[in-house]
């Protein structure tokens, strides 16, 4: 074996390349099997990710519209209220959104989050009252009681809280 310098080279004397067998062909084989696994894959991907809509004739895609667009009407239509709710909550808590004209086109419209304010002071200390590390559910034992009644009220108390 031969003796290693300070760099972790051999000198150069004692390299011998005619020794190394190298296999080209196999290499190169090996490496156009892996391009050619490589390019079927990404073919693959990209029928993936092809377009549908290029393979549907112009029915197909006229009906899956007008059933997209009536859903959506419908759906538009089913959550109304809830959309009313939510605008008339925000006009509460003093959020009203308006494009102001006056003093001029795009003046400021500033409001107070008093109320807001309040309402998050407020979920914040109800959180901790209403959802406690070990459960919202309590039992209590009315009239006597005995061992059996206690470990009764210990199991429907855990069932709950699971629940």
């Amino acid at each position: 074996m031969a003796e290693v310098d300070k760099n972790n080279e051999l000198p150069e004397e004692e390299l011998n390349l005619e020794d190394v067998d190298i296999e080209l062909e196999d290499d190169a084989n090996a490496l156009g099997e892996a391009l050619d696994q490589m390019n079927a894959k990404a073919k693959e991907t990209e029928k993936f990710y092809a377009n549908v809509a290029d393979d549907l004739d112009e029915r197909a895609l006229g009906r899956l519209s007008s059933q997209l667009l009536e859903d959506y009407k419908k759906d538009k239509v089913s959550r109304g209220d809830w959309e009313q709710a939510y605008t008339q909550g925000l006009e509460l808590l003093g959020f009203k959104y308006q494009d102001m004209t006056r003093p001029f086109q795009g003046a400021s419209g500033v409001t107070h989050p008093l109320l807001a304010e309040a309402v998050t002071q407020f979920q914040s200390q109800a959180y901790k009252e209403l959802l406690p590390s070990d459960g919202p559910v309590r039992t209590q034992i009315v009239g006597a009681s005995t061992q059996q009644v206690e470990e009764q009220a210990q199991r429907v108390q855990d069932f709950m809280n699971y629940m």
